[in-house]
């Protein structure tokens, strides 16, 4: 068999052009009724969300990092917008508008110093278990929302329990044929999931939708239905930069943030680790603030990189962000000549195309392992989730955020410390309270801190040590070992607590010994002067050394 030679290199680089050009027009083709049901989400013009796609695909594809991330609107960020922008306007509904273009401005705004403050590292403060409790709080906020569509209902309140209230009261005026049109939508969505992924089922059923409805004349039935859609490009929109416009929009800018960089990420690293590729998360900030200072400036709101859309696009055989550009010519066609077709779109299908596409924000799986493996995981994730659904979703993400940080700070306030035994027939230790078989250490106490030693934890490894020292009989324990092993880091209070200890050991006439003690530490407790009178502070001493020559 003759081994297949390599495309030239003009014949590959067109091979990658036409695979970017398919993908461009079926991310399109699943773009369209996507976007049109989560600007309805949103509150917006139905329009509005297929301006989020064309523009911030274009802003993304010119500073982003990956090759297959496509970014548009996404269900969370509607409903954020739709739930906050109404608070803002206030007695203005007529600024509502305005609102919703200065976030999208002001969120790019953000992206743009986070990237040049290289704060992409914050966003790992918020952890996995408190962001799958937000993503489901916010899969059922959705769906809550969407449901007086799909019931043909005129739903409202502000607050999941409002809502819930609400939904429960007008179910005697249901609308038989808009629940009877919603729910075969439904089941043709999730069929075509089902047996035809990544095809552009939505825009399929969506089509066959307005036919039957155009056909049916289901106006008449009091299906609502979406209304005309004025054709043509956006025009551009120069946001209201006064600071005084700007109490309420740079809040609920930064959480779109927050959680479009979160979202977008993890979706950017999937698909890169699934091809063996890199991406440079500091750039997906830049990336994110083209899309959205790019969005804004037509007259949309914040968007951002999400998983469903990108698994379209990589399915469809996208090589490159050449795919985005496609994209956004394709949805600029639709704009100019193809608005007219949608005046008889139900509002029933577009509900159902929300409820389908947020179920994959409802991790059961993931919720179930963590209820098996870690319970304060679980608590996290109850948390988060109990958040998003009290306080709604800009809140619930401000409050997972806070909860992630909490968590990290109760980590590090309060660590592990070790207190070792000889392992039996070894010259090795580990910890007693996991290997209660080991042999105590006669008249030494070694302990090992399992965090770096700085100002949040230093009094509470202090407090650890003097107890366990306190339950030995007196002039039980000649030595103190402090094995620093587990402890990267040390600040000035780290450093302090240490001359402390040293200090009320030397009072009972205990002598402290340090261990292991790593570069940067060595070099600190040098600095601080510690070395005379705590002894030896050479990268030599073990804790062998530190035991055997007490």
């Amino acid at each position: 068999m003759q081994p297949v030679s390599p495309q030239p290199p003009l014949q590959a680089r067109v091979t990658s052009v036409q695979h970017d050009l398919i993908a461009g027009v079926t991310l399109a083709a699943y773009a369209i009724p996507v976007s049109l049901a989560y600007a309805t989400l949103a509150g917006l013009p139905p329009q509005v969300g297929l301006y989020g796609y064309m523009a911030g695909g274009l802003g993304y594809a010119l500073a982003g990092s990956s090759r297959y991330l496509a970014v548009g609107p996404t269900s969370a960020i509607s409903l954020m917008i739709g739930g906050t922008v109404g608070s803002i306007a206030g007695d203005n509904p007529g600024a509502t508008y305005q609102i919703v273009v200065n976030t999208a401005v002001v969120a790019g705004l953000i992206c743009l110093l986070a990237w040049l403050f290289r704060l992409s590292v914050l966003v790992k403060l918020i952890s996995d278990s408190v962001l799958t409790g937000f993503k489901a709080g916010a899969g059922l906020t959705i769906a809550l929302t969407q449901m007086p569509a799909l019931l043909g209902v005129p739903g409202g309140g502000h607050s999941t329990p409002e809502r819930i209230l609400l939904l429960l009261q007008q179910l005697n005026q249901t609308n038989v044929p808009t629940l009877a049109f919603g729910l075969a939508v439904l089941a043709l969505l999730i069929a075509g999931d089902r047996f035809l992924p990544g095809k552009p089922i939505s825009l399929a059923v969506v089509a066959l939708s307005i036919a039957v409805a155009s056909m049916l004349g289901v106006s008449r039935f009091g299906v609502a239905v979406t209304g005309v859609i004025p054709p043509g490009l956006p025009s551009f929109v120069w946001p209201d930069l006064r600071l005084h416009n700007y109490e309420g929009i740079v809040p609920l800018a930064a959480g779109c943030v927050l959680l479009a960089y979160i979202e977008g990420v993890a979706a950017a690293r999937a698909f890169a680790l699934k091809h063996g590729q890199e991406i440079n998360p500091r750039r997906e900030f830049l990336g994110l603030g083209a899309a959205n200072l790019a969005t804004g400036l037509i007259g949309g709101y914040p968007v951002a990189g999400g998983l469903s859309q990108t698994a379209v696009n990589e399915s469809a055989g996208a090589r490159s962000r050449l795919s985005l550009m496609f994209a956004s010519v394709t949805l600029a066609f639709c704009l100019l000549f193809l608005t007219g077709l949608l005046a008889d779109l139900p509002k029933a299908v577009l509900a159902a195309v929300v409820l389908l596409a947020v179920r994959g924000l409802i991790d059961a799986r993931a919720i179930l392992h963590m209820a098996t493996v870690s319970r304060v995981d679980l608590l996290h994730a109850c948390t988060a989730f109990a958040g998003v659904l009290v306080l709604g979703i800009l809140q619930g993400i401000l409050l997972a955020a806070l909860v992630s940080v909490l968590q990290l700070l109760f980590r590090y306030s309060a660590p592990h410390v070790a207190y070792l035994g000889r392992i039996p027939g070894t010259q090795q230790f580990s910890d007693l309270l996991h290997h209660p078989q080991n042999e105590p250490l006669p008249g030494v106490l070694a302990f090992r801190p399992e965090a770096s030693l700085l100002y949040l934890n230093a009094d509470y490894v202090l407090s650890s040590v003097m107890t366990r020292l306190a339950a030995f009989p007196p002039g039980t324990v000649q030595c103190v070992v402090c094995d620093l092993s587990a402890s990267p880091r040390m600040d000035l209070a780290g450093t302090r607590m240490l001359g402390d200890l040293q200090h009320r050991l030397a009072e009972q006439g205990v002598r402290l010994v340090l261990a292991n003690a790593l570069s940067p530490v060595r070099d600190l407790l040098r600095a601080e002067g510690l070395e005379g009178s705590i002894g030896g502070i050479a990268d030599h001493i073990s804790l062998l050394d530190a035991v055997a020559h007490r």
